[in-house]
């Protein structure tokens, strides 16, 4: 298979995030994938002494699901292991190519969303870093004062441009409020930390236009890793704090540790498997980095003074163990969490199958979460 016919569902959303609080310039990467795979070798050792063997068994539809789920599962014939891995980039040059293709895909289903939500859309600059602002025609009376930042997924590398507004739209228009999304400079011109600098630097001046209290900050995959990070990093610079943080799905931990990355490879219509793409797209983003640097992977970091949090995840997810793991860390730092798990929902599969009714229930908990932080503030 080609790798530029290639343009399997399965990277939609794709991962999330982190980087380091340091407010440097990013350096060039311009090695390729293979070279910069053998340098992470500090990679995350995980014992081999007592693995299990699972036979192989068929999976069928989930029948717990709603029919609109099951349909959009049978629509898309799901990529393998193997034809992910063996489409994985292996040169920067063909990273290029397959982020044109991704991006050139994407665009023809933001068009189609705009069509279907009445939100406005105008692009600005705040502090150098491009931005779009979504406005719905209709905004809670709640969220009158209100401003959602959204960080998009991606992998870290996909939908710059007007690509990047796919949740945002659907955040305006269910939520019912004013959303930022940041177009954040992305590998392999820009690899970690330009992404995180990027989302402090508009956090810090939207914050001192509406005050903190006023912001909400989310993302899913990609997006919700960088957002976990650049909150660490506010917490590190002592700097005020939004509302609540929105984490869906996150890529918290670059490296293959969490459980799900085994137990739902091959069960995640999104992902697939980490080898491959995914552990490529990590070194990409890490550049000479470690992939444990704690704004990189921010499971790693402290969760101390976080705000409530509202995270999202679902059975076939790989990233499921990511969210409960980012969901017990705040737990265990005393911070409000709401996690919500769906039925046969696969990674970030409430934005890629964003008409089904699991995607609906997704923002009116996320809306509800919101409202509750909001009313809590004024008593």
């Amino acid at each position: 298979m080609n790798l530029l016919t290639f343009s399997f569902a399965f990277f939609i959303l794709v991962v999330s995030m982190t980087f380091s609080a340091s407010t440097s310039g990013a350096s060039t990467h311009n090695t390729d994938t293979a070279s910069a795979s053998k340098q992470k070798a500090d990679t995350v050792k995980i014992s081999n002494e007592s693995p299990l063997t699972v036979p192989a068994k068929t999976l069928p539809l989930p029948s717990a699901s709603s029919d609109e789920l099951k349909s959009a599962i049978s629509q898309y014939p799901m990529p393998s292991v193997d034809e992910v891995i063996n489409n994985t980039p292996q040169s920067i040059e063909q990273w290029r190519e397959l982020i044109q293709i991704r991006n050139a895909d994407q665009k023809k289903k933001i068009k189609k969303m705009r069509k279907q939500f009445d939100v406005d859309v105008s692009l600005e600059k705040i502090n150098g870093v491009p931005v779009r602002r979504l406005t719905p025609k209709t905004i809670a009376p709640e969220f009158k004062n209100k401003v959602f930042i959204d960080v998009h997924g991606g992998a870290y590398v996909f939908f710059s441009g007007l690509p990047s507004i796919e949740e945002s739209l659907l955040i305006a228009h269910r939520v019912g409020i004013t959303v930022i999304s940041i177009d954040y400079s992305m590998p392999p011109h820009a690899p970690f930390p330009a992404a995180l600098n990027d989302v402090v630097s508009v956090y810090s001046s939207v914050a001192a236009e509406h005050g903190a209290q006023n912001l909400f900050i989310g993302g899913t995959s990609a997006g919700a890793g960088l957002v976990l990070a650049a909150v660490q990093t506010l917490i590190a610079d002592k700097q005020p704090l939004p509302a609540a943080v929105y984490a869906g799905t996150p890529w918290a931990d670059l490296t293959k540790t969490g459980d799900t990355l085994y137990t739902n490879e091959g069960v995640d219509r999104i992902l697939v498997t980490y080898q491959g793409f995914l552990e490529a797209a990590a070194n990409l983003y890490a550049g000479s980095e470690s992939l444990t640097h704690s704004s990189i992977s921010p499971l790693y970091g402290n969760f101390d003074g976080f705000p409530p949090t509202f995270l999202i995840s679902g059975t076939r997810d790989m990233f499921l163990s990511d969210t409960v793991r980012v969901n017990r860390k705040l737990r265990d730092a005393q911070v409000r969490t709401q996690l919500e798990v769906f039925e046969g929902l696969s990674h970030a599969d409430y934005v890629v199958a964003y008409e089904t009714p699991e995607s609906h229930s997704v923002y009116q908990e996320l809306k509800q979460f919101l409202l509750s932080v909001c009313t809590k503030s004024s008593d």
